[in-house]
């Protein structure tokens, strides 16, 4: 053992009594010294008896013990683990609570009703059921998680950790200040591949290194996982200043801040070739020491003391904290007039052409989250439905034509018409002038009997029909087409001439959007006016090709 740094051995240390004056002998010295009397000094050689035999030197067979090799004595935490592996299956019916508090929880602070109550709620945890329960049990079973007890697989036990965080942080505040750091420790010596950003969301003392690592990961491989926490750490504006923010606008920055970055490297990349991260180069990885499982009961012979983390500063980087810093204003400032905030944030210096993709970007959002609150723009009104329904049996009771008209017809030597077909009169719910429609109109009752005369069959309309063009096609076609912007003509006209999606892509970088979002806005206007999407995947939806004809004319 290393006498470096040691503490003082009891019998080196001087005390405040009578014997302060006692000489401490050296360690060659066979001899015992004498203790004086009470009111005398030691003398410098004390006397020797005559006659008296040597007797063993105590001080020196302590020190000769002191310098013995030891076995290696076994910490608390490694006598943790080995109870916790014996107690691993344990598992109790349904037991009183009883309340338990301790500091460092073990299982040997606990009385036999509480034990009784702890592997009851441990099973219960384990099948996803969360009773109300001490903090100190939580505790003593994120231990155990944390020391390889209770799961076979690391994402197993990753997963455990955060179910109980997430079951029971509301009632227990003190979980974000721990759990997160733990788990992120977790993460790293399992060399799990997974998402930081809840824990940096739930433990902002945590937004360091971990911030640092989660925008890395995004910016590189993931943008769409960007978060609004994650976000701030590479923002020069404090945002929870601002009263729209702290306001109604709180709900919507945090939803539509990430994706307008994510928008905006999307572009980038498409526009440029890099993305943001490649742009704007962060400087090297910097190795961080970080100590595993601060503050809980950890065994360090299975992980270690520590891990060697490479961080990349990427929030260091000015350029690019120059931009996400203006995205934010930019992104605030629409939202504000999208909702009606009085009030503008000043000095937002953005390109146009991202400028003019954010906003219609979010217009388009706001829109669909105002027809999802507002329900489907069609509603069924069960009673016309059930009036309609009646009129379909009338209708199909006329097409039943009895087969004497047709032998009749025969025997006369008269050929049948289309125009001698019986006419089908019915009042229209909507409108005060009834409706006249002919056998050969009524395509959605069901087919015109086989009996009917070849002519009437070759009346029929051959191939698919647009089911929102069929009645009047010009029309709702024409009320489309005037609907499109001149770009939006020019994509469609492209998908028609079969140059898909890269034609798309080389108009949409022309004029400085993405090919997504001139997808979504003529699908939303076909939708609006001709019930139907019009562009399927690359290419036009196969309704509506025969249609395209009116474009080119």
């Amino acid at each position: 053992m290393s006498k470096e740094g040691r503490q003082p051995h009891f019998t080196e240390l001087i005390f405040e009594s009578t014997e302060q004056n006692v000489a401490i002998p050296p360690r060659g010295s066979q001899e015992q010294p004498k203790l004086p009397a009470p009111g005398q000094t030691q003398s410098a050689k004390p006397p020797k008896a005559a006659g008296a035999a040597p007797q063993a030197n105590v001080q020196l067979s302590l020190w000769d013990s002191e310098e013995q090799e030891h076995e290696p004595v076994t910490t608390t935490e490694a006598q943790f683990t080995k109870r916790a592996r014996e107690l691993e299956d344990r598992k109790e019916p349904a037991s009183l609570f009883v309340p338990f508090k301790s500091y460092w929880p073990n299982y040997g602070h606990m009385t036999g009703v509480q034990s009784r109550w702890y592997f009851y709620w441990r099973n219960e945890v384990r099948q996803g059921r969360y009773p109300k329960t001490d903090l100190s049990y939580i505790f003593l079973h994120v231990y155990e998680l944390i020391n390889g007890v209770g799961w076979k697989e690391p994402l197993d036990g990753y997963g455990q950790l955060n179910r109980i965080w997430e079951a029971y942080r509301a009632q227990y505040k003190r979980l974000d200040q721990y759990l997160g750091g733990w788990i992120a420790d977790f993460s790293f010596v399992h060399h799990l591949d997974i998402p930081l950003s809840v824990i940096v969301a739930r433990s902002r003392g945590l937004a360091g290194d971990l911030a640092e690592l989660e925008l890395m990961r995004c910016l590189s491989s993931c943008p769409e996982e960007l978060t609004f926490p994650v976000l701030t750490a590479l923002s020069d504006y404090d945002i929870s200043k601002s009263k729209f923010y702290t306001g109604d606008g709180k709900e919507a920055c945090e939803q539509y801040i990430p994706q307008v970055v994510a928008l905006i490297d999307a572009y980038v990349a498409r526009k440029q070739g890099s993305k943001l991260v490649e742009m704007f180069p962060p400087g090297p990885p910097v190795m961080r020491e970080r100590y595993l499982f601060r503050s809980a009961v950890y065994d360090i012979s299975l992980y270690g003391y520590s891990v060697l983390v490479p961080v990349v500063r990427i929030s260091k980087s000015q350029p690019l904290r120059s931009l996400v810093t203006r995205l934010f204003r930019l992104t605030e400032n629409k939202l504000r007039e999208l909702m009606g905030f009085r009030g503008r944030l000043k000095g937002v210096n953005v390109d146009a052409d991202m400028e003019t993709l954010v906003t219609r970007f979010l217009q388009r959002e706001f829109r669909k989250a105002e027809q999802e609150q507002n329900g489907p723009a069609v509603v069924i009104d069960q009673e016309k439905l059930t009036r309609l329904e009646q009129d379909s049996e009338i209708v199909r009771s006329m097409l039943t034509i009895d087969d004497t008209l047709f032998s009749d017809s025969a025997d006369n030597g008269a050929e049948l018409e289309i125009s001698d077909l019986p006419v089908i009169k019915r009042q229209n719910p909507d409108q005060s002038e009834p409706a006249v429609r002919r056998m050969s109109d009524v395509a959605d009752v069901g087919e015109v009997p086989r009996d009917i005369a070849p002519a009437a069959r070759s009346a029929e309309p051959s191939g698919p029909v647009p089911p929102a063009l069929s009645a009047d096609p010009g029309t709702e076609w024409e009320q489309f087409m005037s609907g499109l912007t001149p770009l939006q003509r020019e994509v469609v006209s492209a998908l028609a001439q079969g140059d898909g999606l890269e034609g798309m892509d080389r108009l949409a970088a022309a004029h400085g959007t993405m090919p997504e979002l001139l997808m979504d806005e003529i699908n939303e206007l076909a939708m609006d006016i001709l019930g139907d999407l019009l562009i399927d995947g690359e290419e036009i939806t196969e309704e509506f090709v025969p249609m395209l004809s009116t474009l080119k004319r």
